[in-house]
């Protein structure tokens, strides 16, 4: 998540030594946290109940943490009047967060009537990473089809991809179209992109990082040596991290500051060596073409009104390509919409569950 430079833009900042304005920030982050009446002051945030956590090694030898949820009670599925086994949810988070970015939704579906599968993606959470080279989307559709065949190798299967998340499930379709025509029951996607907008951008990319090419490679490497220090300076810069995260997070004027600070942990807690090596693969997304696989499938769209990184118009393009998508466009939120206003995002996920797996 967060704009590809929340992260990148803080390191810089960070890294450069440009230090002139944190006091003041500071001073700003302590009364923004201090006067604003916040909602979500007493939520748990952090590790949620499971039944079992594993282990999936991908094809490239990354080790991903996986946890699963196990229904309260079975559940069966009537797809063409043939009874099936219970369906699982498979949930697939953004760039620079973790599998908490669905906290609210697994805390109100849990305990409950699906079992759930949430796991970290390569470089992300307590996942492991890449040996070497760039992290690309065709291998995120392999581990998520890894993910898929290890923990649910029967029955149907949802996906909910936020983000990079909704792009991993579109890569993987794109490689394996097999799958979604067997197993796929629908398909969730929330604040994401199949590819540039009309206006040639995807998204809140910096056009100075993105238009680098070549050079990222370079600084790909660099992170090797000088990732670490990078690291130390992000954090010392927290109070600065937090203000970018609630500008480019969220679309509220005044966010709950429990939400800013539960994401920017999470963004702040993705290596930056991770971020420098994911940004080729997301600027060069596109996989329009890869919608072809589930436009047979029920698909509900979801964003944010106000998501400055992957605005509205990303949302109608692929409900463009998809007309009998369901499109659901959240007033006054950005895109964290599913944290932001878990509320009308867990209403919406609820009926388009309803009336896919009854």
């Amino acid at each position: 998540m967060a704009r590809w430079g929340i992260v990148g833009a803080l390191a810089g900042v960070a890294a450069a030594g440009v230090a002139a304005g944190v006091a003041a920030e500071r001073a700003l982050v302590g009364r923004t946290r201090k006067n604003s009446e916040d909602p979500y002051a007493d939520e748990p945030f952090g590790p949620l109940p499971y039944d079992e956590a594993m282990t999936v090694t991908t094809a490239d030898g990354v080790e991903l943490y996986v946890e699963i949820v196990e229904p309260a009670d079975g559940v069966t599925v009537d797809l063409g009047g043939d009874s099936e086994p219970e369906a699982t949810l498979i949930f697939v988070h953004g760039f620079c967060l973790d599998m908490g970015t669905f906290h609210m939704q697994r805390r109100y579906l849990d305990p409950g009537d699906y079992r759930m599968v949430f796991y970290d993606q390569p470089g992300h959470g307590r996942s492991g990473r890449l040996e070497d080279g760039e992290y690309e989307l065709p291998a995120l559709g392999e581990a998520l089809r890894d993910v898929i065949q290890q923990t649910t190798p029967t029955g149907p299967i949802v996906l909910i991809g936020h983000s990079m998340g909704g792009m991993t499930i579109m890569a993987c379709a794109e490689l394996f179209p097999e799958l979604f025509a067997d197993r796929v029951a629908g398909v969730a996607l929330i604040s994401t992109s199949g590819g540039k907008s009309e206006s040639g951008k995807l998204g809140g990319i910096p056009e100075m990082i993105a238009g680098a090419g070549p050079v990222l490679g370079v600084v790909s490497g660099a992170t090797r040596y000088s990732g670490r220090m990078i690291d130390r300076a992000r954090h010392a810069s927290s109070d600065l991290a937090w203000l970018l995260t609630r500008r480019y997070g969220f679309g509220a004027k005044r966010p709950s500051p429990a939400l800013v600070s539960y994401v920017e942990q999470m963004n702040s807690g993705t290596p930056m060596d991770t971020v420098t090596r994911y940004l080729r693969t997301l600027y060069s997304h596109a996989r329009y073409p890869a919608l072809a696989a589930i436009r047979d499938k029920p698909v509900l769209v979801i964003c944010g009104e106000k998501d400055p990184i992957l605005p509205v118009t990303h949302s109608e393009e692929i409900v463009r390509h998809l007309p009998d998508a369901e499109l659901v466009v959240v007033p006054d939120s950005g895109h964290v919409v599913l944290l932001e206003h878990a509320d009308e995002v867990n209403a919406a996920l609820q009926g388009f569950l309803d009336k896919v797996i009854g």
